[in-house]
């Protein structure tokens, strides 16, 4: 691997492809104006998906920064990180982007915007996380695999 692939060649940055579905779901929600619920907002749940959300990532890169290597996919990973939130899912920050999706869909009622999370998840699945997948394995390889075996991706 030459130092200018040594990253996961994902399709875009995950941040843009969160605002990318949240300005779909936008879309799709004045086309398909349908609330979750008649009452209204949800702030209760909606603040606690963000609170988790801020939590899960931000327990996420402090891990990632602690041992010194990148939170960024289009930088090369030096150290294969497996504890902390990592020890129950291998994609905390990506599991937290759609907690925080489906946050704002309750704080603005909208089923449009909670819909918009599945094909964002197939996008990060194939388009980022797969590509993350090939990555690591070729860079840690039996360690990663086996990393694999014991921690779920998602959650």
């Amino acid at each position: 691997m030459t130092a200018a692939s040594d990253h996961a060649q994902v399709i875009a940055p995950p941040p843009l492809i969160v605002v990318a579905a949240l300005l779909a779901g936008v879309g799709l929600r004045f086309r398909w104006p349908m609330a979750l619920w008649p009452w209204g907002h949800a702030w209760i749940p909606a603040t606690a998906c963000f609170l988790a959300a801020g939590f899960l990532a931000g327990a996420a890169a402090r891990r990632i920064w602690r041992v010194r290597t990148t939170v960024l996919p289009h930088r090369t990973t030096t150290v294969l990180v497996t504890s902390g939130p990592f020890r129950f899912t291998r994609n905390p920050i990506y599991l937290a982007m759609g907690v925080g999706m489906a946050g704002v869909a309750l704080a603005v009622n909208s089923l449009a915007l909670l819909v918009i999370i599945a094909p964002w998840a197939v996008v990060m699945r194939y388009g980022v996380i797969a590509r993350e997948e090939r990555y690591l394995g070729g860079k840690f390889g039996e360690d990663y695999r086996g990393y694999c075996r014991r921690v779920r991706r998602w959650w």
